[in-house]
């Protein structure tokens, strides 16, 4: 089967990469260099060249809380006319099997907790990232229009809050583990006597953090898993553990021999808690084990450390 990407480069992009080697699928990993998802004659041309059996769609226009802040209407539009175009693309060339990637920060800002599935539009999103919410939003809803039209198979995943190797570590632009990273690196590097884990916020937010490298196995196993698509066309994937940010904050900083902690209350620490319920991604992915939490960091920190120079920054 050849399996096109859309968002090779990016951070789920290059965990794919290292875990499809030896996969007995052609994989075709596609960027903004090579093909503007904005434009719909060059999605149409680009896939219809390709001619894939199945594609998936994880790029996006996206970024960390403050990044969200300032570029609603940018976050929103991008993602609007990418979304549409993958799909609209995929129907006109009869592509019947579309995987694409969502986040639980696009669940209801106001909502019961645990969040699950069915809730995903059940009142609006946090102001912070509505943009890039609502967007989202009408990926599912899409997707599920064309499944019950034409009976494909276009589904998503939602995952967690993501980290890994690949991140984009901007302080000012990029999620709160690749900033605490870079933060981490720059105040351990620096010639100061006393240093510090500066972090935004209070600390207590609490996150199900999920490593890249796990939702690129998810991927995988849910190219050939077509089981769920039958209750939902979206499902959540999530660790069940929740990590306040103080903790994520210790643990990075750890890695850099920093074990004093500054709070930046001023900050907007964004939404307290997103609990996502896991229940039917255990039931059809009982096996499945996540990466520890601290394993994971550990892997993200060295390659953020070896490769300084190269990291998106």
């Amino acid at each position: 089967m050849k399996i096109l990407v859309t968002g090779g480069s990016g951070l789920v992009g290059q965990a794919l990469k290292e875990e499809v080697v030896g996969s007995e699928h052609t994989w075709i990993f596609s960027n903004s260099g090579i093909c503007d998802l904005r434009e719909f004659s060059q999605v149409l041309l680009y896939f219809g060249t390709r001619k894939p059996d199945y594609v998936v769609h994880l790029a996006a226009n996206v970024g960390g809380l403050f990044k969200n802040l300032e570029h609603n209407v940018e976050m929103y539009e991008d993602n609007m006319l990418m979304n549409f175009n993958v799909l609209r693309a995929c129907h006109q060339l009869k592509i019947t099997n579309c995987l694409c990637i969502l986040s639980t920060c696009i669940f209801p800002n106001k909502t019961l907790y645990p969040i699950n599935e069915a809730m995903l539009h059940n009142g609006p999103p946090h102001d912070s990232n509505s943009g890039y919410s609502y967007a989202k939003r009408m990926l599912d809803i899409h997707c599920k229009l064309y499944n019950d039209k034409h009976g494909y198979n276009y589904k998503c995943l939602i995952p967690t809050n993501l980290y890994g190797k690949h991140d984009n570590y901007s302080i000012e632009n990029g999620h709160v583990i690749p900033g605490l990273i870079h933060k981490c690196y720059l105040e351990s590097s620096s010639n100061k006597v006393n240093k510090w884990v500066n972090v935004w916020g209070t600390g207590k937010p609490l996150r199900q953090f999920l490593y890249v490298n796990d939702l690129a196995r998810v991927i995988i196993s849910s190219i050939d898993n077509t089981t769920w698509q039958k209750e939902t066309t979206s499902m959540i994937v999530a660790p069940t553990e929740e990590i306040s940010i103080l903790s994520v904050s210790s643990t990075i900083g750890k890695e850099f021999g920093l074990k004093n902690i500054k709070l930046h209350p001023e900050k907007s620490d964004g939404q307290y808690k997103k609990t996502a319920d896991n229940s039917l991604f255990k039931k059809h992915f009982s096996d499945f084990e996540f990466t520890p939490f601290e394993k994971g960091i550990k892997e993200t920190c060295m390659h953020f450390i070896r490769n300084y120079s190269d990291v998106r920054k």
